[in-house]
């Protein structure tokens, strides 16, 4: 009687690790066939690490003025500068070191703000579709009144009167955002809240709270994720345009749109200065782009059945 258990746990064992190797093994196979999602995590990987190691790779500090230096062209460019990868500036700042140490702003800026607005949306768009009545109506139309004035013109105007600092560009670009974090978890909410398993929740006796944490959210952070990693590439194009304009950080701190407003008098001479953050800010987004793609076509339930 002891053999027959011990001859029928090994086949039991050996299915389930099979099992569990088979799984990871389709979901790598998904991952691979998505370019998008590889190619994005490739940029992204290396724009992070090149703000992380900045004071690293650098090869100077960004505030160093070298006038002997100013507007010398990339070390690979005729008449280059020796040991300038891109170039300097006005000032004769390295191009380069600016541009990584921009990096930590953009990514600073963007990554904190898509937080805190996903985290104003989400609890406004739970509360609104899990409850209803006039609690929904009251909170719709203050998404309807956002709704009504552009972001970027709503985020000017906001900024002029509490002044352009990395503190208040995250606060107004937080408020500013929010939006479409509150109308899509409404949205789900409302679909939800009618199934069984909610109802089966309510009849077990569990509150509202433990009903939108243990069952309601959760449903929702798929699409969440993906919204956000798209927003991420907004809020750095928001970012740069806002400092483009002066409206965002102020120098002498470098940022990819002071970089690209600095360079406008020089593109004719020194076309480096104003391109290079420009190609920067190309690459991140298309890099967060491509990322959030492919993150969503592996999340999505078609693609995970193939």
């Amino acid at each position: 009687m002891s053999h027959v258990p011990l001859t029928q746990a090994r086949p039991v064992t050996l299915r389930s690790a099979s099992t569990g190797s088979a799984v990871w093994h389709r979901r790598w196979q998904a991952i691979r066939r998505q370019k998008d999602l590889l190619v994005g995590s490739a940029i992204i990987l290396v724009v992070v690490a090149a703000a992380i190691l900045a004071p690293v790779i650098g090869r100077e500090g960004i505030r160093d003025v070298n006038l002997t230096a100013r507007l010398k062209p990339p070390f690979w460019l005729p008449n280059g500068y020796p040991g300038s990868l891109l170039g300097t500036d006005q000032l004769g700042r390295d191009i380069f070191t600016r541009l990584v140490y921009g990096a930590r702003i953009s990514l600073t800026v963007a990554i904190v703000s898509v937080v805190c607005s996903a985290a104003i949306g989400v609890l406004i768009g739970v509360i609104s579709g899990f409850y209803g009545g006039i609690t929904d109506a009251l909170l719709m139309r203050i998404v309807d009144v956002f709704l009504a004035f552009p972001g970027i013109i709503l985020t000017i105007v906001i900024l002029s009167f509490l002044g352009a600092n990395i503190r208040n560009i995250i606060l107004v670009l937080a408020v500013t955002q929010w939006v479409g974090y509150a109308r899509m978890v409404r949205g789900i909410a409302l679909s939800l809240k009618e199934r069984e398993f909610i109802e089966s929740a309510r009849a077990s006796g569990a509150r509202n709270m433990r009903i939108i944490l243990r069952h309601l959210l959760p449903n929702c952070m798929t699409p969440i994720g993906v919204l956000a990693s798209l927003q991420v590439a907004g809020m750095i194009l928001l970012e740069s345009a806002l400092s483009f304009l002066g409206l965002g950080v102020q120098p002498p701190t470098p940022s990819w749109g002071i970089m690209i407003s600095e360079g406008r008098q020089y593109l004719d001479t020194a076309w480096w200065i104003s391109t290079m953050p420009g190609i920067a800010i190309i690459v991140t987004v298309l890099g967060v782009k491509f990322f959030s793609d492919g993150a969503a076509a592996i999340l999505d339930p078609r693609t995970r059945r193939n």
